[in-house]
């Protein structure tokens, strides 16, 4: 009898939805659980982890991306027994600085004032590989996606994000099959950050660097993220 594959919860990254993996679900999801964490109702990551893993399964696959990563993290502080394996797409393991969260504070402060479609106008321009930012499918999505989370959502998640943890001294810890995967040309966690956190994981770890690709990897270049995706479940 074959053997069920176990269960895999998906993290989305700030002001994103469940679209985000939405061109890798009908390759993950044969013959597997799927569940998407909720990360626009709190404002603490604490609060979002312990959310999903009230919601998931008692032993589960982890993906993350951006903001996702962060969760996942806290994740693997909290409750690294219940974790089969981890995937970290586009993300640091940096805590965040002063110099950080200025900008964020900005963007709070201009969703605050009814001004949520400026910032999703800025955050494009920061997303996407240059050479994307004329796509207007891809821009439709991802501004459908932030519509989606609103502007409420959006500052909860700015304010988790602003007030998480260093997540460097986690990386040791980690010792289940872990994938990094990073655009080539992601503005907002650059490769040296993934490289960062392969380096701390060790020999468990696979980095994948896709080219070409900004921050949203698995909308950006979908086929490429869902073969390594597949790869790290087999």
């Amino acid at each position: 009898m074959a053997k069920t594959p176990e269960p895999l919860v998906l993290i989305p990254g700030l002001n994103c939805t469940p679209a985000l993996y939405a061109p890798q679900w009908p390759a993950l999801a044969s013959g597997r659980q799927i569940l998407v964490a909720e990360t626009a109702a709190d404002d603490t990551i604490a609060a979002m982890v312990e959310r999903l893993l009230s919601a998931a399964p008692e032993r589960f696959a982890l993906c993350g991306l951006s903001m996702g990563g962060y969760i996942a993290f806290e994740v693997m502080r909290r409750a690294p027994e219940r974790v089969t394996r981890l995937a970290l797409l586009d993300t640091t393991a940096k805590p965040p600085t002063p110099e950080t969260n200025m900008p964020r504070e900005q963007m709070i402060a201009l969703a605050e004032k009814g001004a949520f479609d400026n910032v999703v106008t800025v955050l494009w321009q920061k997303l996407v590989a240059p050479g994307r930012l004329a796509d207007e499918a891809l821009r439709l999505a991802v501004k459908a996606m932030a519509e989606a989370v609103g502007a409420m959502g959006f500052i909860r998640q700015q304010r988790a994000i602003m007030g998480r943890s260093d997540a460097r001294p986690v990386l040791a810890t980690i010792s289940v099959p872990t994938l990094v995967v990073v655009g080539a040309e992601d503005a907002i966690t650059p490769p040296d950050e993934a490289r960062e956190i392969a380096a701390g994981v060790g020999a468990k770890a696979r980095y994948l660097e896709v080219p070409g690709c900004g921050h949203l990897s698995t909308l950006e270049t979908p086929e490429i993220v869902t073969r390594a995706l597949l790869d790290w479940l087999s």
